[in-house]
C-alpha cells in the first residue's frame, strides 16, 4: 500500500499465494489505513512526501520514469541536487524517500543506490575542498544561558515563557519537537525538582514514554522547577490550566494555544541576539539540546548517563561529537606547554 507521503506502510506481497486468497484478505478499512499512516512521525511523512514530489516532478521534466526508477535516473537526480548546491544531508533524505516509495510500491531493492551514493560522495568531497561544511548549532553554555535569561522580563508573559523554554530546553536536553509537544500535565513538580514525561520521541517511535528527572537549579533565575511553577501560575491567571506548556505570546501579551517548532527556534535566536552573543545566527532550538549535553559532560557526567537523559540511542555519534568538542580542549596536547 502506497501512502501519499511515500512511507512504507504495509509490505507488498509477491508470489502466487495472494491470488488464491479471498479479496477480503487484502482489504484495509479507511480507519485502519489512517492508523497506519499516523504511526509514522508527522515530520517524517511531510519530509518524505516533499522529497518524493520533487523527484517525480524532475522525472516528468526530464522524460524519465519515476516508478520504478533506474539506478541511472537516481544518480542523475542526485547529481542535479548536488549541482543546485543542496546539502548532503538533504540529498541523503531524498535518496531515502525514493527508496521508501519503491519499497512501498513493491519494488523492493530498487533502485540500486550505488551510483547515486558515489555521486553524493564526490559532492561531499567537493564541498569540503571548497570550504563547505555541515552547519552545526552553537551549543548554549551555562554562561550563555544566564546571559540570555537576563534579557527576559519574568514579569511579562513573553519574558517568563522565554525563560521557561530556554532553561527547560537545556535541562531536558530536549528536541524541539519534544519541547513544543509538552502538556501541562506532562510536567510534575516534586521535592527534588521536576519529572517530565516525554510521551514519544525520535528514539521512542512506539510512544512507550519516558520520564526525565530534572533537579532543582542552583540559581533562582535558572531553576527549572521554580520557573515552571511561576509560568503555570501565570497561565492559570489567563485561564489556561490544561493544554500545552509552551505557548505563543503576542507582543501585547496575549497567550495563544501552543508554540510552534519554528517559533521555539526564533525564540532562542532572538535571545542570543539580545544577549550580544557571538554568531547569534548560529543559534537554534537545537542549541539548547547540544548545550545541555556539553555542559553535563564538562561537569563530569558519564556519556551513557547523558545519552539516557537526552534520549539518544546508546553509542550515538551525536553524543560522542559533543564529548569530543569538550575533550579537544580538556585533553589538548598543548595544555601544559606554556606558550
Amino acid at each position: 500500500m502506497i501512502d501519499s507521503a511515500g512511507v512504507d506502510l504495509v509490505p507488498a506481497e509477491t508470489g502466487t499465494a495472494l491470488a488464491v486468497r479471498p479479496a477480503v484478505d487484502a482489504y484495509l478499512s479507511e480507519a485502519t489505513r489512517a492508523r497506519i499512516v499516523e504511526s509514522v512521525p508527522t515530520n517524517t511523512r511531510r519530509a518524505y512526501s516533499r522529497q518524493w514530489a520533487a523527484f517525480t516532478d524532475w522525472c516528468d521534466l526530464a522524460g524519465r520514469t519515476a516508478l520504478p526508477a533506474t539506478p541511472e535516473t537516481l544518480a542523475e537526480y542526485v547529481a542535479q541536487l548536488a549541482d543546485a548546491g543542496q546539502a548532503p544531508t538533504s540529498i541523503e533524505q531524498a535518496i531515502a524517500a525514493v527508496r521508501t516509495a519503491h519499497r512501498t510500491a513493491g519494488h523492493r531493492g530498487a533502485p540500486d543506490t550505488e551510483a547515486a551514493r558515489r555521486v553524493l560522495r564526490g559532492h561531499r568531497r567537493q564541498r569540503a575542498e571548497s570550504g563547505g561544511r555541515a552547519r552545526q548549532a552553537v551549543p548554549v553554555t551555562i554562561d550563555s544561558l544566564r546571559a540570555m535569561v537576563d534579557t527576559t522580563d519574568p514579569a511579562t508573559a513573553r519574558g517568563l515563557r522565554d525563560r521557561v523554554a530556554l532553561v527547560l530546553g537545556l535541562a531536558l536536553m530536549g528536541r524541539r519537537s519534544e519541547l513544543v509537544a509538552l502538556d501541562l500535565d506532562d510536567v510534575t513538580e516534586t521535592d527534588d525538582g521536576l519529572l517530565v514525561l516525554i510521551r514519544a520521541s525520535k528514539t521512542d517511535q512506539d510512544a512507550h514514554g519516558v520520564e526525565v528527572a530534572i533537579p532543582h537549579g542552583q540559581h533562582a533565575d535558572t531553576d527549572p522547577a521554580r520557573l515552571v511553577r511561576a509560568w503555570r501560575a501565570m497561565l492559570a491567571e489567563h485561564g489556561h490550566t490544561t493544554g500545552r506548556l509552551l505557548r505563543s505570546v503576542t507582543r501585547h501579551g496575549r497567550i495563544g494555544s501552543s508554540l510552534s517548532a519554528d517559533g521555539l527556534g526564533d525564540l532562542v535566536q532572538a535571545a542570543a541576539r539580545r544577549a550580544g552573543l557571538p554568531n547569534p545566527g548560529g543559534y537554534s532550538a537545537h542549541s539548547l539540546r547540544a548545550g545541555g549535553a556539553t555542559a553535563a559532560y564538562r561537569a563530569g557526567a558519564p556519556v551513557s548517563t547523558i545519552a539516557a537523559h537526552g534520549r539518544w540511542a546508546p553509542g550515538s555519534p551525536v553524543v560522542l561529537s559533543y564529548v569530543r568538542s569538550v575533550d579537544r580542549w580538556r585533553d589538548n596536547a598543548l595544555a601544559g606547554v606554556g606558550l
